[in-house]
């Protein structure tokens, strides 16, 4: 396959996408393939011969589309979206055609200074202050063990890079059981262990005490370790739990502590200054990250960073041998430097067509929606006898179950599913298995939000 051949078989491809997505709604939302079914469609060795282009593509029409689950589809109301929104596609297929390394800013001029530009323009919509600048990585699981190991060598003084931690004091870091598992990762990762996570209690609404945290960082220095950082929840993925910000941070200064907040998902609906009292304080922060990949459209893989001084975290990551030096460019940007991989994709075009393309007025009409029709549907599922809501909506997410019990629920999520006709999972509160629901998807509306209510009662008389 040449250039030429190309040109032909990407409007090809176009136009099947854009098919692909017209038939979404009459797709099941989840694929129903079996495991081990869609392997066994395919040799079990490579082919020595070139084949054509015409029979590789039948066979992707053949095989995939029905073997996978349509993030993209108007009903996926699971985990939290990975959305893809047209404008964002666009600018991600210019990106492949290129194929940059966008590593330094020597390899990639235009992809590092867009990326300064657009993290600059997300500071602006999210309302956080002039001091902040940040990065773009793949996902927030590795913005937050880049904030983590951050936190590790300031607290030893940067001699973990270089002498290790072995006969170092017992590093602590605090978060409440709501974070998300990429916290517990990061620990792991980071060499701290999963064990010096200290998980500090929560109130009722399920944020952290910031006295439990005080008495925390208090009794780890009484008995010699060593407190390095603390993470706070903005929208758990559980049921969207939210930390009182502001007031942990708090703790966390006085105690001389860095903090990073983890807003992956309810970030961006800080676009709209109606919800920003969420993260009330978040300006205090030394690290917050958020993914633009889940709701506000820029297809997956973009996290965006903000650091309010990148010098410490350039400090732990940044490493410069030779053969990496910019002639001439000293003090140039090298965004490699504030991350783990020295790889980097050119992930901030999409961000700048997608912003472009829809104003931030346009997103913040649909995250206004969704969170409108997320209220509406928990009072329609309210109304159907036998079902009991768990958490009230926190923006988007909330979650409710079968009076029943646990396995009645469990079987009604499996049937739910099986049906096709929207996607849901499942989390556990308070010991309870419940449902979640988290309205998201770039191209929803409200008759297909409401249709989870509809599902749920037709299934229900079926009993």
């Amino acid at each position: 396959m040449d250039h030429e051949a190309l040109r032909g078989w990407s409007k090809r491809a176009a136009d099947w996408i854009a098919d692909y997505h017209a038939g979404l709604r009459d797709r099941p939302v989840r694929a129903r393939a079996l495991p081990g079914e869609t392997a066994a469609l395919l040799p079990g060795s490579p082919p020595d011969a070139p084949e054509p282009v015409e029979a590789i593509f039948a066979d992707f029409e053949r095989i995939v589309p029905d073997a996978m689950t349509h993030w993209q589809h108007p009903r996926f109301f699971a985990y939290f979206p990975a959305n893809a929104a047209p404008a964002s596609m666009l600018a991600e297929q210019l990106v492949n055609g290129m194929a940059a390394q966008a590593m330094l800013w020597q390899t990639a001029p235009a992809a590092t200074e867009i990326e300064t530009v657009m993290v600059g323009w997300l500071r602006q919509a999210l309302g956080l202050p002039d001091r902040f600048t940040g990065t773009i990585h793949d996902s927030a699981t590795t913005a937050t063990l880049s904030a983590v190991l951050t936190m590790r060598e300031a607290a030893l003084g940067w001699a973990g890079l270089t002498a290790g931690l072995s006969g170092l004091p017992r590093l602590r870091l605090y978060a409440s059981a709501e974070t998300h598992s990429s916290i517990d990762k990061a620990a792991r990762i980071a060499g701290i262990g999963q064990d010096n996570l200290v998980k500090v209690p929560t109130d009722a609404t399920l944020s952290m005490k910031p006295g439990a945290l005080a008495g925390a960082i208090a009794a780890d220095r009484d008995a010699g370790h060593l407190p390095a950082g603390v993470i706070l929840c903005a929208g758990g993925t559980s049921v969207g739990a939210f930390d009182r910000i502001g007031d942990c941070i708090a703790v966390a200064k006085s105690a001389g502590l860095p903090v990073h907040v983890d807003a992956a998902w309810a970030g961006s609906a800080m676009i709209c200054p109606e919800f920003r009292w969420l993260w009330s304080g978040v300006e205090g922060a030394d690290s917050i990250v958020f993914n633009p990949h889940k709701w506000l459209g820029a297809q997956f893989d973009c996290a965006v960073q903000f650091l309010a001084d990148p010098g410490p975290q350039v400090r732990t990551l940044g490493l410069r041998p030779a053969y990496l030096e910019t002639a001439g460019r000293e003090e140039i940007t090298n965004f490699n430097e504030w991350t783990v991989p020295l790889g980097r994709r050119f992930r901030a075009l999409k961000l700048w067509f997608l912003i472009r393309a829809y104003g931030l007025d346009g997103l913040r009409g649909r995250i206004r929606n969704h969170v409108a029709w997320a209220g509406e549907l928990r009072d329609a599922l309210a109304a159907l006898p036998g079902v009991e809501i768990v958490t009230e909506p926190a923006l988007s997410l909330f979650s409710f179950r079968l009076a029943a019990g646990d396995r009645p629920t469990e079987d009604l999520l499996s049937r739910i599913n099986d049906d096709g006709r929207i996607y849901l999972t499942q989390t556990r509160h308070a010991g309870r298995y419940a449902i979640r629901v988290q309205v998201g998807p770039f191209d929803c509306t409200r008759d297909d939000v409401m249709a989870v209510a509809e599902v749920v009662a037709d299934l229900m008389r079926r009993d």
